[in-house]
């Protein structure tokens, strides 16, 4: 049989929250590193004060999660959070503000992606036609290609209109990348997942799931509290600054442990596993080779009632972001609006101003109250692209959104590659007599 191991997780994002509680479930003893007093990562709280003083708990980004992220939703239930309660299940829908679109029926795979391709608004019979036969055809091809395409390169023959209100919107959301950049490998994997998986539980698999609370009572504030109630020692503020060998296994300060997960930033995981030694160097090359995207959300106030949570917009260089929420739909107050410009590049100034002339192009008078840029959002998925291996060496492993895998930076991304690094931890646990 094996002994359960002393295991250390750094990082406290939403990877390695996952690992943490799939650890201590698998009934190892679990101590928990976050280099700052807040867990979440890169999904996290902020504090938003509004011109009259008063003050509201939104998000660093807008994070959709959708019916296929089965491991999230386990996840989210084990720690005591219902999401039934904290988010909101609609059909997948990619509306703009003047109708057009895609809205899919709540039915179950594949009969919502093709009712909602027949009833999309703005697109010609001859544009529903050639989605149809490019859907049928990722099918044949199990949704597999050559890993050297663009999602672009994928999508040749595609109708404009279905390019334009399809394709890139769902290709920059889910990969945070323009379509002549992303990796249709990894496009086809969210496509398959989303539009034409079976379900598990309630609802369809492409169904969005959006977040009626913030991002720390959506699963950080509830795992941490499970965590400290099953045993586990948990450590904010509490910054690795290196990696050593002892005896078995690894030394961080003074402590020992059988093992190691590094749940952090691509950039804290490269450095730790240099301080590792010479087993981590090939692994360090392969994270300092990633290239990284950022995601901005600009909060304004004034704006209307929107007919949706969440309405797409068509976007240009003058009008930066592709999708507006309405965050009186999800827990907000009345007037607030959240504008989201993926693969960003301007500074948070030159947003603000944007994102107001672009409501204004739609007849919203709004005003700028705050902008975050999380400027290492996500990494950047391109054809061909070799991610990091979960393994660095004996045990010592690494998760998070951007470790081999099949999704793009996601949280279900984050979380099941927590879930694989546990799992391989386990396999390979101590045997004792």
């Amino acid at each position: 049989m094996t002994a359960p191991l002393k295991l250390a997780v750094v990082g406290g994002g939403w990877a390695g929250l996952a690992a943490a509680v799939a650890a201590t479930q698998a009934g190892h003893a679990v101590t928990l590193h976050e280099a700052t007093r807040q867990f979440g990562g890169r999904a996290r709280t902020v504090e938003l004060a509004f011109p009259d003083g008063a003050t509201v708990r939104l998000d660093n980004g807008q994070h959709i999660l959708i019916g296929a992220y089965t491991e999230t939703l386990r996840l989210m239930r084990t720690v005591g959070v219902d999401p039934s309660q904290a988010l909101q299940r609609l059909p997948l829908t990619l509306r703009f503000p003047d109708g057009d679109g895609l809205a899919l029926p709540d039915r179950a795979a594949p009969w919502d992606a093709i009712a909602g391709i027949a009833g999309a608004r703005g697109w010609s019979v001859r544009d529903k036609v050639s989605l149809l036969r490019h859907a049928v055809g990722w099918q044949l091809r199990r949704f597999r290609c050559a890993p050297q395409l663009s999602v672009s390169q994928l999508c040749a023959g595609l109708r404009p209109a279905v390019m334009r209100d399809l394709v890139e919107p769902l290709c920059v959301s889910a990969l945070n990348i323009q379509a002549d950049r992303a990796s249709a490998q990894v496009f086809l994997r969210v496509m398959r997942d989303a539009l034409f998986a079976p379900a598990d539980g309630p609802g369809a698999a492409s169904n969005l799931l959006l977040p009626r609370v913030d991002l720390g009572r959506l699963l950080p504030d509830a795992a941490i509290s499970w965590l400290q109630a099953q045993g586990a020692e948990v450590r904010a503020a509490s910054r690795v600054q290196a990696l050593s060998r002892a005896a078995g296994g690894w030394r961080i300060g003074d402590d020992s442990f059988d093992a190691v997960v590094l749940a952090c930033p691509p950039w804290d995981a490269q450095r730790l596993a240099q301080s590792a030694g010479a087993c981590g160097q090939g692994w360090a090359a392969q994270a300092a080779g990633l290239a990284h995207e950022a995601i901005a959300t600009v909060y304004t106030t004034g704006g209307p009632a929107l007919p949706l949570p969440l309405l797409a917009l068509r976007s240009d260089p003058g009008a930066p972001a592709q999708f507006v929420f309405d965050r009186s739909r999800l827990g907000g107050p009345p007037g607030l609006l959240a504008w989201v410009v993926s693969a960003s590049r301007t500074d948070a100034a030159t947003l603000e101003r944007q994102v107001v002339d672009q409501a204004g192009s739609l007849g919203w008078r709004v005003r700028a109250l705050k902008t975050v840029v999380e400027k290492r959002a996500t990494f950047a998925c391109t054809p061909g692209l070799q991610r990091p291996p979960v393994e660095i060496t004996d045990g010592l492993l690494a998760c998070g959104d951007y470790v081999a895998g099949p999704y793009p930076a996601t949280l279900e991304g984050a979380v099941r590659s927590a879930l694989d690094a546990v799992g391989r931890l386990s396999a390979a646990g101590r045997t004792v007599a």
